[in-house]
């Protein structure tokens, strides 16, 4: 795009042919519709905590109105330049130093909208505004990173801790299901060691019973008195055996040479016992007859003889 100037006026050369007088027209502004780039210089700004800051950038526009870039500014470039700048050290002095570096985004939109309002007048539109370095005073720096320092060092204490806890609630936890899982085998056990022994009476009551009732039915039979006469005799004998064995306390009868007295007194305390009715058994009279019919059998006779030999 072309201007020119002919006797103090401007206008603009359009497209196509264009015809020029000699020595009265000539050639101003030379003005490009590209997008430019434009370095702006390195400055230094004050951000809102005092800390002195050296930041340069990068500044892209274009020329959208040639005549009012060639004769609203007399250099259109350098006037934008300088408004980055002084742009620039605005907004740095309303942020601190922390927020310069996490608000770099919103800090170019910024300055890019500042340049806008001030470039519309001389035909120039900013497009955008990037910062390219942030140099911090050397002390600051370090400081800066003793601080970054101490921000890892407490990251970690924080995460070891947070593991310490965690593995002592994982231990705890551990230790509070062991011992329910502990208490629980133990109740089962005893569940079970119960359940057993009363398994095991109520076996021992019911074969207590079936004994009883297959003693009072030999009882009822033929010879059964008699039979169980010789058994409680056998036992009163075998019991004073074992007490002269087994304890230096020694029971005697009045005469324990005399076994027929011993079977005797035996016998006495069975017919004693045998005396009260038992159910399923046999009537007094029956038993009288038992006994007799016991006096008379030959085979107990011969039973009792062996003993007293014995």
């Amino acid at each position: 795009m072309l201007a020119r100037a002919a006797r103090g006026t401007g206008a603009l050369l359009l497209r196509g042919l264009n015809i020029l007088i000699p020595v009265l027209d000539r050639i101003r502004y030379v003005q490009s519709l590209k997008e430019i780039v434009i370095n702006v210089p390195e400055q230094s700004a004050v951000t809102l905590d005092n800390v002195t800051l050296q930041i340069d950038g990068v500044l892209y526009l274009r020329i959208m109105d040639p005549y009012k870039a060639s004769y609203g500014v007399e250099d259109p470039e350098y006037a934008v330049t300088q408004l980055a700048q002084t742009t620039m050290r605005s907004e740095l002095g309303k942020l601190s130093l922390d927020k310069v570096f996490r608000e770099r985004e919103s800090l170019n939109a910024n300055i890019v909208d500042a340049i806008n309002q001030a470039a519309d007048c001389w035909g120039i539109r900013c497009l955008r505004y990037e910062i390219k370095d942030i140099h911090v005073p050397p002390r600051v720096k370090e400081s800066m990173q003793m601080q970054v320092e101490a921000e890892r060092r407490k990251r970690a204490t924080v995460l070891e801790s947070e593991g310490t806890r965690e593995s002592a609630i994982n231990v705890a936890e551990g230790k509070k299901q062991a011992q329910i899982l502990a208490s629980e085998a133990e109740k089962a056990e005893q569940i079970n060691q119960a359940a057993g022994e009363a398994s095991a009476v109520l076996a021992k009551a019911k074969a207590k019973a079936e004994a009883i009732r297959i003693l009072a039915a030999a009882l009822t039979q033929h010879n059964g008195d008699a039979a169980a006469s010789l058994t409680v005799a056998e036992q009163y004998v075998s019991a004073f055996s074992k007490l002269a064995k087994d304890s230096n306390t020694i029971l005697l009868p009045s005469n324990p040479s005399d076994v027929t007295s011993m079977v005797a007194q035996a016998m006495g305390v069975y017919g004693a016992l045998t005396k009260a009715p038992v159910p399923g058994s046999q009537d007094a009279g029956s038993r009288r007859n038992s006994r007799d019919v016991q006096d008379s059998d030959p085979s107990l006779d011969e039973e009792l003889d062996r003993v007293k030999l014995s």
